[in-house]
Order: structure tokens, then C-alpha cells, then sequence
């Protein structure tokens, strides 16, 4: 195999925290679909890539249930890689915006988590669950409602 001398994108120094690796991992996976990328990559579709992550998930639920660590890390960066690799994806399709997405699910996870951050209260696992349940109702309520009701 040849060796590259040629600097991953993203890694003009070694990330430190969560955040800059997190950052190098969707750098590399957009590089590996550009130009300069590998062909594999840029041929496979967000639902091809999706498909992957079945089998990437399975490896990692797998790995847990075994409860090797060194597993568990390589398997939980296979999913996180195989995910970015479908938004990479999606979003040279059109039809998914990263930033975006990650806005959107940040903040529904503060609405859901209303015990935590709304002022609600809840006592109980089953409590937390039947919240989230009704606030997920309500949001698909909404998502659905004719736009001179809302």
C-alpha cells in the first residue's frame, strides 16, 4: 500500500477536544467525497450510506453487549463515520443541511427534556417517558396542522 504524505483535511494540527475531532471526522468525510477523494466514496448515495449503518450499529451493539471497551470505541467511530457519511451525502443531494439538523436536534432535545429545562416536573423513568411522548405528539400536531392554525 502507498504511503500519503499528503495531511488529511482538517488536521493542520492534532484536534485536542471533542469538538475539533468531531470537526477533523466531517472534514475527512467530505473530503473523501470531493475531488481529491476516493472514488468509492463519492459514488455511494445517502441511502446507500444509510444502509451501512444497519450493519455499523449491529457491530456496535454487539460490542457492548460483550462489553470490550477497545471494541466499543472502534465500532461507536465506524457508526459516528458511516452517519457523517450519510450527511455528507445528503446534503450534496439537497436534502439535509448538517448545521441545521444538528440545530434542530438540539433543540428538541431541550423541549422534550421539559423536566430538565421547561419548568415541568417529572418524578419517574415512566413519567420522563409519557412527557416525552406527549410533547412528541403535540410537535407532530403542529408539523401537521394547516399553517393558518399555527
Amino acid at each position: 500500500m502507498k504511503e500519503s504524505s499528503q495531511r488529511p483535511p482538517g488536521l493542520h494540527k492534532r484536534p485536542e477536544s471533542e469538538s475539533e475531532w468531531f470537526a477533523a471526522l466531517l472534514a475527512l468525510v467530505r473530503h473523501l467525497r470531493g475531488p481529491q477523494g476516493c472514488p468509492w466514496d463519492r459514488q455511494q448515495t445517502a441511502i446507500r450510506f444509510a444502509e451501512y449503518v444497519r450493519g455499523e450499529t449491529e457491530e456496535l451493539i454487539e460490542a457492548l453487549e460483550n462489553r470490550d471497551a477497545e471494541c466499543v470505541a472502534e465500532e461507536w467511530g465506524d457508526t459516528l463515520f458511516t452517519l457523517l457519511a450519510v450527511a455528507a451525502a445528503a446534503e450534496e443531494e439537497g436534502v439535509l443541511n448538517v448545521g441545521e439538523a444538528m440545530r434542530g436536534a438540539h433543540e428538541k432535545l431541550i423541549r422534550r427534556h421539559a423536566h430538565i429545562f421547561g419548568g415541568r416536573e417529572a418524578g419517574s423513568p415512566e413519567e420522563v417517558a409519557a412527557m416525552w411522548a406527549a410533547i412528541k405528539s403535540e410537535e407532530k400536531a403542529q408539523r401537521h396542522a394547516p399553517k393558518s392554525a399555527q
